[in-house]
């Protein structure tokens, strides 16, 4: 028997006992040593929260009943979220650097590893067959250290925070006086919600633009969480707003295998054509995010309404064919055609 064995026979030895069950006989049902029952007892009392007792009467285990009845042992294996969501907070714990919060983070990276360990039936475990891979990452020398604390502190503390915010869509610099509200992670990178007490208005800050945050003695504006879910989270994307568009976008019968199951946004609509193609709709206010996810499809995504949203796209495929059609026009012919296609996506 391996642990996990183990594990499910003690749990179905205990349910079916009448009285407390010697260690002996623990050992010959479990077919191990005495040493590895208690190991075996350790783990379901640390890790799945068993409450296992030693009775001296009997000179054995059994469930404590007066826990609140009869004791479930719990599906050890995690489903697609839990799992995601020990993988991420194990993740952040090890890239934590050593400060004042060391002490009482690692009992948690203890724990959420003998989580883990308990999947691995015998193998090396889940910790080095499973990766969580960033894309698109964008870091800030400062992101992790005084400006993420400084508006992380300030948003804990509802105060206001004054910000040296460089805008990369306007290519412009501005001081601006902001009431946090909430952070975001959102595709790889934080953003902050706040209010931008200059245009009077909710904005969003990508946090590794803020060139400079300092925390002031005003008391923070809060906005109601109501109207801060119905502006940012209500449109498509980072970027905010009331949807004021919808998006009709045609997939083609190869790529709708794939975006039938996606979700670009909690109010989306889509339907499987006669022919094979998916039909996504989604509301959208500021358009930037949008174009940029749909110029990653390709020949593979025709956008059918509105007309704005449609030109824009083509325009920036224009100015992308752009690019090559001189140094096509100018390289010698390809001697091998190169082929682009799907590897397991």
């Amino acid at each position: 028997m391996d642990r996990f064995d183990r594990i499910f026979e003690l749990n179905r030895i205990l349910q079916g006992a009448r009285r407390p069950v010697p260690r002996k006989r623990l050992e010959a049902e479990l077919e191990c040593s005495r040493a590895t029952v208690k190991r075996i007892i350790e783990d379901m009392r640390l890790y799945l929260n068993a409450p296992i007792v030693y009775d001296r009467d009997y000179n054995g285990y059994c469930y404590d009943h007066a826990e609140g009845g009869m004791y479930e042992l719990p599906g050890l294996w995690l489903n697609a979220s839990e799992l995601h969501a020990l993988l991420t907070v194990q993740q952040l714990l090890a890239d934590v650097q050593p400060g004042l919060l060391e002490p009482m983070l690692k009992p948690l990276q203890q724990r959420i590893d003998g989580l883990l360990e308990l999947q691995h039936a015998g193998s090396e475990g889940l910790q080095g067959r499973i990766r969580m891979l960033q894309m698109a990452a964008r870091y800030n020398a400062e992101q992790g250290g005084a400006i993420f604390q400084t508006v992380a502190g300030a948003l804990a503390q509802r105060r206001r925070l004054r910000l040296r915010y460089f805008s990369r869509w306007r290519e412009s610099r501005a001081e601006r006086d902001v009431s946090p509200q909430r952070l975001i992670h959102y595709r790889d990178n934080w953003y902050l919600d706040g209010w931008c007490h200059l245009r009077e208005g909710l904005r969003t800050f990508a946090v590794d633009a803020i060139e400079g945050a300092e925390t002031l003695e005003t008391a923070a504006l809060d906005v109601d969480a109501a109207a801060l879910d119905s502006h940012f989270a209500s449109s498509y994307g980072i970027f905010a707003g009331t949807p004021e568009h919808e998006a009709v976008l045609r997939f083609s019968a190869l790529r709708a295998r794939y975006v039938a199951n996606e979700r670009w946004h909690r109010d989306q609509q889509g339907r499987v054509l006669d022919d094979g193609r998916y039909e996504l709709r989604v509301p959208y206010s500021n358009p930037a995010e949008l174009i940029m996810d749909i110029l990653k499809f390709g020949p593979e995504v025709e956008v059918v309404a509105p007309l704005a949203l449609r030109e824009a796209v083509a325009e920036r495929l224009r100015e992308a064919l752009g690019l090559y059609a001189d140094a096509a026009a100018s390289a010698p012919p390809a001697t091998q055609a190169v082929k682009l296609t799907d590897h397991a996506v």
